[in-house]
């Protein structure tokens, strides 16, 4: 049977809609998913609308069991928290950042219980999210809190290379600080891990280095030194299969064309460049390390064409087919 997605809505006010419409419409989802909605009902007829925007029927159930998944169904849980009145695309809006929070929760509910296979999330606004009371910064702060777990892990996934990160949201200068052995060896166990869950058993993993040419044993940087250097080598004493630090000008190119199975980032952009150079739509954010499993578009609101019928849904089926892809597994593992 074709596995189960919950698509949260995303901000109300965003592209989030129009490439929810568009991505349930695509033929080849329809073979491969089966999605359940969650969102706004007015506002999901109101994208509708929009400039080449699918028209589609909408299956308002309670329960994704409840679904017809045929062609030319949208199939909703409407949670009917938009005030039609007050809503206005493309503004930053508490009442949408609220809105856009409860369609998290919900889809989130429905993963715990297992009730839907995967969830795969539209993008949100952290300005709207602040306004309406949400006191979350993002996607991964959210899924962390209602799965109860305390540091998921991030994954970019694009073509054939897989990307995690020792650091994300914190200034350049806080992240070479936070590269250190133990967070090293920390984040090697539970990379693996979450690969195993995902079914990848084959391959090494590789640590990027920090320093340009990893700091030439000290010459300009001491990190891979005092952190990485050992960290890879107590992790080799215990059995992983992990190398390091391999340049990041070089490593992810290797990775990319099979070399290893991932790469580990040490920071936010080192990995975000290389993945997104390489194909922004099609780079996809796995939180792992969850009891769930969740993919999400790699992109914004995008608030400057939304309501236009200009925005590609080429990451929202992206995120799709990668949820399709890893469940079977994930859900046996």
């Amino acid at each position: 049977m074709r596995p189960l997605i919950a698509i949260p809505m995303g901000d109300p006010a965003g592209i989030g809609p129009e490439i929810v419409l568009k991505t349930v419409d695509d033929e080849e989802i329809q073979r491969t998913a089966r999605c359940i909605v969650i969102g706004s009902k007015k506002v999901m007829e109101q994208a509708m609308k929009y400039p080449g925007s699918p028209k589609l029927e909408i299956v308002t159930v309670k329960e994704p069991k409840e679904g017809r998944y045929d062609a030319g169904v949208l199939n909703l849980i409407d949670l009917d928290n938009v005030d039609m009145e007050r809503f206005k695309v493309g503004e930053v809006s508490g009442m949408c950042g609220k809105a856009a929070y409860e369609y998290i929760a919900k889809s989130i509910e429905l993963a715990n219980a297992r009730l839907v296979d995967a969830v795969s999330t539209t993008p949100i606004n952290k300005e709207s999210l602040k306004m309406g009371g949400v006191n979350f910064i993002g996607h991964t702060e959210i899924f962390g809190a209602l799965t109860g777990t305390a540091d998921p892990l991030t994954l970019f996934e694009v073509n054939n290379l897989r990307v995690f990160f020792l650091t994300r949201h914190v200034s350049l200068r806080k992240a070479c600080d936070m590269v250190t052995k133990e967070r090293i060896i920390d984040y090697v166990i539970r990379c693996t891990e979450a690969l195993k869950k995902l079914g990848v058993t084959e391959g090494t993993m590789a640590v990027a280095g920090l320093n340009p040419h990893s700091g030439e044993h000290g010459l300009f940087g001491d990190e891979e030194v005092k952190a990485v250097y050992p960290a890879v080598e107590e992790l080799q004493k215990r059995g992983y299969k992990v190398v390091g630090p391999i340049g990041a000008d070089s490593v992810f190119s290797q990775a990319l064309h099979g070399k290893y199975n991932s790469v580990l980032s040490l920071y936010h952009d080192q990995g975000h460049i290389a993945t997104k150079t390489l194909d922004f739509e099609r780079t996809i954010a796995i939180t792992a390390g969850m009891p769930i499993l969740r993919t999400s578009v790699d992109h914004g609101t995008a608030f400057d064409i939304a309501g236009k019928g200009i925005a590609s849904a080429v990451s929202m089926k992206e995120a799709v087919r990668l949820a399709v892809k890893y469940a079977p597994a994930f859900l046996q593992g």
